[in-house]
Parts: structure tokens; C-alpha cells; sequence
């Protein structure tokens, strides 16, 4: 069975490194641009075979993404140096898109714009982020800083911090974001109440309060 040979004795066209090569990246499967990460497999199971596992395990490469190390360990045959191969490519990905965004200057035109700008890094983390865009006069990105972080459940933005960072980046407008890791998109009472707050602070510092939106996995909401 294809399962008890490595892959170098496994037909040309089913190794996932030389499909690769042959009819390019975008034509391997999850598992198999894994397998070509992992490099090796260990005795009795090849790189495609742990590949695989990860996936039945985790469910899909976001998930896989948003796991902690000590969950990855728990696959036989995943040590320090493949977990680390794995965590290192996905990071890559991140910064190839933010990379480009960045290069770009987003303008954000709606609660969607943002949402999506922010969403890849947001909606898979395991405790609260707050997170605030400082946009300038055409609402084209400026910076994403982030303000604070809490426990899964709890996040304390710091509205004078916000503000001051605008200042520092001359900006216009800004958007302000945070996830909840539970999933719920319905704003809490304390979300409500930082976002009346957060807009009177603009109001008062002449910098325009666009949006409040929070990320889950689920989607997102807009608390304005």
C-alpha cells in the first residue's frame, strides 16, 4: 500500500514536492503543501501521512494556524523543529499580505474594509486584542497599532493612549477593533459603553471616530 513506502518510491506525479514543481502551487492540496513544509515523515509514516493528521486533528490550515505549540505536540512525530518549520510559514503568509496592504495604503470606505484588513491576524486569537487603524484624510491606512490586550473575556482600551497615538501619526479618522474569542458577535454593555466613549474623546480631539467593529470567527459586527 502506497502508505508503507516513502515517497521517493511513490510514482512521480503523487510526491508532493515534484507536482509542485510540475504543475505549480496552487494545484496542491492542503495536506500537500503540509508535506512539502514538514520536508520529512518519521518511521512507518511519511510527511503526507502527518500532513494529514494535522488536518483531521485540527480541521482545516486556520486552525492549524491559530493552535498553540503544545496542542501540535500532541501528534506523534511533530518535534521542535517541524512545529517550528509550520509556524514560521504560516507567520510568512501573514506578512506577505500585510506587507502588501501596507505597500498599498488601504482606504477603508466601511465596517467590510476594515473587517477585512484586520480579520486574518483577529478573529483566530485566544484572548482579546484591542486594536485601533489611524487613517488619514482620504481614510487611506496610515498605521495599526495595538492598545491593549486582556483574558479571553476581558480588554481594557485605553481611550488617552488612542488618542495620543494619533496625534503621533497625524491622523484624521480612526477605526477601532477588538475579537472575541468566544465567537459571539454581540457587543457587550462594556463595548457599547467604550465606543459612546471613545467617540466623544474624538469629538472633543477634532479626530473623526469612523468605527468600532468586532472580529470573531464567525465574521464581524460594527458597535457604531
Amino acid at each position: 500500500m502506497k502508505n508503507k513506502l516513502t515517497i521517493k518510491q511513490w510514482a512521480v506525479d503523487d510526491r508532493p514536492r515534484e507536482k509542485m514543481f510540475k504543475l505549480g502551487e496552487e494545484k496542491l492540496s492542503d495536506a500537500e503543501i503540509l508535506a512539502v513544509i514538514l520536508g520529512t515523515g518519521i518511521k512507518g509514516e511519511t510527511a503526507l501521512d502527518l500532513a494529514r493528521q494535522m488536518i483531521n486533528v485540527f480541521g482545516s490550515l486556520r486552525q492549524i494556524s491559530s493552535s498553540k505549540t503544545q496542542e501540535w505536540k500532541l501528534i506523534k512525530g511533530l518535534g521542535t523543529a517541524k512545529i517550528a518549520q509550520i509556524r514560521a510559514s504560516f507567520e510568512l503568509g501573514r506578512r506577505v499580505v500585510e506587507d502588501k496592504l501596507q505597500q498599498e495604503l488601504p482606504q477603508i470606505q466601511s465596517a467590510r474594509d476594515a473587517a477585512n484588513l484586520l480579520s486574518p491576524r483577529m478573529r483566530d486569537l485566544k484572548i482579546e486584542v484591542f486594536r485601533v487603524v489611524y487613517l488619514n484624510g482620504q481614510n487611506r491606512v496610515i498605521a495599526i497599532e495595538d492598545i491593549a490586550q486582556g483574558t479571553v473575556n476581558h480588554v481594557t482600551p485605553i481611550i488617552r493612549e488612542i488618542l495620543h497615538k494619533a496625534l503621533m501619526h497625524y491622523a484624521s479618522a480612526i477605526i477601532c477593533a477588538h475579537n472575541h474569542p468566544s465567537g459571539s458577535l454581540l457587543p457587550s454593555k462594556e463595548d457599547q459603553a467604550f465606543t459612546d466613549a471613545i467617540k466623544s474623546a474624538c469629538t472633543l480631539m477634532g479626530v473623526k471616530f469612523i468605527d468600532h467593529i468586532i472580529i470573531s470567527p464567525q465574521g464581524y459586527c460594527s458597535v457604531n
